[in-house]
């Protein structure tokens, strides 16, 4: 072995790919296998996501349909299966207030609550909330319960 026939590691060097721009006598000098001109051929061109080569792209030449209600009023859902739950697991015995949904994360403290006609109640409930639909209104009623509109 000596200076003439050193050689890296088996597996240890991963770069084989040509050095681009580096003169003539490399064979990748003058326009560095970038062709002429163009937008591929400048440095820091990026394509745009979507572009289609100055095609109109897709995202454009579908038109936009529907709209958003500035003024819709979105309610947090909770069904009467849920209290029923709540009722069972101890966590409330007699009335159902706002808190009660902000503590048992069935609610946030900004979300309107409406109570929903899903499932069945047993316990006699004083529950408070933002709507009721007629189904909940009259199965808290016939359980003894009271339905009162925030």
């Amino acid at each position: 072995m000596n200076l003439s026939n050193l050689q890296p590691a088996e597996g240890s060097t991963h770069n084989q790919n040509k050095r681009l721009g580096r003169g003539e006598g490399s064979g990748k000098g003058g326009t560095a296998s970038r062709g002429h001109k163009g937008a591929k051929s400048r440095s820091g061109y990026s394509k745009k996501i979507g572009f289609e080569g100055g095609q109109m792209p897709l995202q454009r030449r579908v038109p936009k349909f529907g709209f958003k209600n500035i003024n819709r009023v979105d309610y947090q859902g909770v069904n009467l299966d849920s209290l029923q739950a709540l009722v069972d697991n101890g966590v409330v015995t007699d009335t159902v207030d706002f808190s009660v949904f902000v503590d048992t994360r069935l609610a946030t403290k900004n979300e309107l609550v409406k109570i929903l006609g899903r499932g069945e109640l047993k316990a006699k409930l004083k529950v408070t909330a933002h709507k009721f639909t007629a189904t909940a209104k009259a199965a808290i009623e016939a359980a003894g319960g009271e339905a009162v509109t925030l």
